[in-house]
């Protein structure tokens, strides 16, 4: 059996957009990516703006994915999880 992900890019909340969420039957994943900045300027906006709020209501375990990306590489340079 397959499980289904459910990938939604710049997914929409009352206070802005997450850049990525993905739904899977064992946890939502919430991710923002900055060009600018690093992995936990990322996290602290998926704090700032809630945008796992909106998805608590799944009971399901929440993890916020900060990832920077190196311009002059154009690769990612660094990455931070919060598991919930």
């Amino acid at each position: 059996m397959c499980d289904v992900l459910d990938v939604v890019a710049e997914e929409s909340t009352s206070r802005g957009r997450s850049d990525l969420v993905v739904r899977h039957p064992e946890g939502v994943w919430v991710f923002e990516f900055k060009g600018r900045g690093d992995a936990g300027d990322a996290l602290a906006q998926i704090e700032r703006k809630g945008y796992a709020e909106k998805y608590r209501h799944l009971g399901l375990p929440i993890h916020r994915v900060g990832v920077a990306f190196s311009e002059p590489n154009r690769n990612i340079s660094a990455f931070e999880v919060e598991r919930g």
